[in-house]
């Protein structure tokens, strides 16, 4: 069996894009491979990362077409040194870790640090170099879909790579993994899985409100870890002394290491995000497109997520090429729900804070630079970020008819195209304004 034969059936069974993009660079290793373990080299962590997460059971379908055997599939660095042996170690020891369900793309290098994450990301890299002794428990809190799970599944991973036992769940796992050992009568099973591994890492610790038996048995757990040196980290949408209906000596338990928050990212970071993930998925943006994305849609970075993959898919499937056009179509329903839920107001609030001028200046006959600047500035966001007509932007604001608001548009739109820190302006306040509250 050669790299050619694999890769012919294997473009057979996959998309012109993702073959073309990725599974192309698949070599095959056949002397290192044999009927147990099949080994491919790519060049590069990201492809190697994809490749796993949603290649890998298809790879090894191709090659049960071709000679009959059913090898488990490994994708290593080109030139990267493993011995066969360890190869082998690693596959008995990955029994537990694959029932936790790790993204092998959720790693430190794929995770964008900015002003809004720089605590959190470098508490989880701390841990993962020296597990159970720093920051011990790390607790990260944060809104949803800001890359809280992201940080902690990069620690399970690299936990991996240096031959660590990890145990990854949500607390919901924990709690029916709990009741079924208790309706079975085995305990013992249970308490081995929870009290034996290296890293315990579990998401959403905030579910474990109000359940007051699980908790008795997840302090038991935490004093065993915590007793032995062993890891924890927790996720939560909120820091421990917040979470209702949990024991005051668990709350206590959680702030003994560290809690480190990830809050909204800024527009940069946002951008950068956008950027990353598009990469990450094989995706060409033009910037004007991730701009675009990153003032109209909202922070979360799984929404952010999805709105990619849709960009991809509808682009392969309906052979467009991805502009500035496209995406705003395809976005245009996502966008008219969140612009029904800004109002007026919210636009003159927001704005006058970040200028430093009174919201009433803005609604006033004042026609002071700082203040006609602000009232163009609200014109303008009014317009693009709500369903209001000039008309009705006129009247808000107390001026005699629409051709005021008109020219002021106009002016704005002149500066955006010539002048960058107005448009910079312009897309921190959309930001601010979609993502408020």
């Amino acid at each position: 069996m050669t790299t050619k034969e694999i890769l012919s059936v294997l473009k057979n069974e996959t998309s012109k894009s993702d073959y073309d993009r990725y599974l192309k660079q698949l070599i095959y290793k056949k002397i290192s491979s044999d009927d147990n373990i099949a080994i491919f080299e790519v060049p590069n962590k990201y492809i190697a990362n994809w490749i796993k997460s949603k290649y890998s059971k298809i790879i090894q379908h191709c090659i049960e077409t071709i000679d009959g055997t059913k090898p488990t599939v490994e994708i290593k660095l080109t030139g990267e040194k493993k011995t066969k042996k360890e190869i082998l170690k690693e596959q008995v020891g990955k029994t537990d870790v694959e029932s936790t369900i790790l993204n092998p793309s959720y790693t430190f290098d794929s995770f964008v640090v900015g002003s809004s994450n720089q605590m959190a990301f470098n508490a989880s890299l701390a841990v993962s170099k020296k597990p159970g002794i720093q920051y011990n428990p790390l607790f990260i809190y944060g809104g949803t879909g800001l890359g809280k799970t992201h940080l902690l599944q990069a620690i399970g991973n690299d936990a991996i790579e240096h031959g660590r036992t990890i145990i990854y769940v949500t607390i919901e796992q924990f709690m029916n993994d709990f009741t079924f050992a208790i309706k079975n009568k085995n305990m013992e099973h249970f308490r081995s899985k929870y009290r034996k591994c290296d890293v315990l890492l579990i998401d959403d610790i905030q579910f474990l409100s109000g359940k007051e038996q699980t908790q008795e048995e997840f302090f038991h757990t935490f004093n065993e870890l915590h007793n032995a040196e062993k890891q924890i980290v927790m996720t939560s949408d909120r820091l421990p002394s917040q979470i209702a209906g949990l024991v005051d000596r668990l709350k206590s338990r959680f702030e003994w290491g560290l809690t480190a928050d990830v809050q909204i990212p800024g527009l940069e970071t946002k951008i950068a995000i956008i950027e990353k993930k598009s990469e990450l998925n094989g995706i060409h943006l033009e910037r004007e497109i991730v701009n675009y994305i990153a003032t109209n849609l909202d922070n979360s970075i799984r929404e952010i997520e999805g709105v990619l993959i849709r960009i991809n898919a509808s682009a392969a499937l309906l052979n467009q090429e991805i502009n500035l056009p496209m995406v705003q179509n395809l976005l245009k329903e996502q966008i008219k729900e969140t612009k029904e839920n800004i109002k007026l107001p919210d636009i003159i609030t927001i704005v006058a804070i970040e200028l430093n001028i009174k919201p009433s200046d803005i609604k006033s006959k004042k026609r002071t630079a700082i203040v006609a600047n602000a009232r163009r500035i609200v014109i303008y966001l009014a317009r693009e970020l709500t369903h209001n007509s000039m008309p009705d932007i006129a009247k808000f604001l107390g001026m005699k008819d629409h051709s005021s608001i008109s020219h002021n548009i106009k002016k704005a739109n002149e500066l955006i195209e010539k002048d960058e820190n107005f448009k910079l302006i312009i897309e921190n306040l959309k930001n601010k304004i979609i993502n408020r509250g």
